[in-house]
């Protein structure tokens, strides 16, 4: 019975070190991730080249498209006159065009200029990529509904039907943007 109790002590010191370590460093390691992650799916700012910031919750009542792409991205610029368009007809749409993965600012510039864009356009860098989620390719877009929750992404080129297809929520629109879970 003793060396039973002799070999429960050091198990019991071991655990609770251990618990205490987990309860003091990786719980709140842990949270302030999951936290971080929750915030960014559920708001944002994003300031575009004009300086004008915009938050998801700013947006409150609106669709809210965030688009990522590059400016050597031949779908990407393909996918950006009837973003403009559905931006000019819909008042209950805001568009946000992130341009990713430029050599300079002058680059995305020119693409807003040649294309005439209407919607406002942010330069992205890793660390607000990271925020919405790995990027495997562009263009992909996000689409958030009119309350601010995230319907989910879209990867490759977004036809304006389909972005009205999905703010219908008419059928076959879940397969357009894909949840993130």
């Amino acid at each position: 019975m003793n060396s039973v109790a002799c070999t429960r002590k050091p198990l019991r010191d071991l655990f609770g070190k251990t618990l205490r370590y987990a309860s003091r460093v990786v719980l709140p390691a842990l949270t302030a991730l999951l936290v971080a992650q929750v915030a960014l799916a559920d708001d944002w700012k994003l300031t575009d080249t004009r300086g004008v910031s915009h938050t998801l919750a700013a947006e409150r009542g609106k669709w809210v498209l965030v688009n990522f792409w590059a400016p050597w991205c031949p779908p990407c610029l393909d996918e950006m006159p009837g973003f403009s368009s559905l931006q000019q007809k819909r008042r209950d749409l805001q568009v946000i065009g992130v341009a990713v993965m430029y050599r300079k600012q002058s680059e995305v510039l020119d693409v807003v200029n040649k294309q005439k864009l209407v919607y406002p356009i942010v330069m992205g860098n890793e660390d607000l990529v990271s925020g919405f989620g790995e990027l495997k390719g562009l263009p992909v877009s996000f689409l958030y509904d009119p309350s601010g929750k995230l319907v989910g992404r879209h990867d490759g080129p977004l036809a304006p039907q389909q972005l009205e297809q999905a703010m219908a929520r008419a059928s076959g629109a879940k397969d357009i943007f894909a949840s993130r879970d």
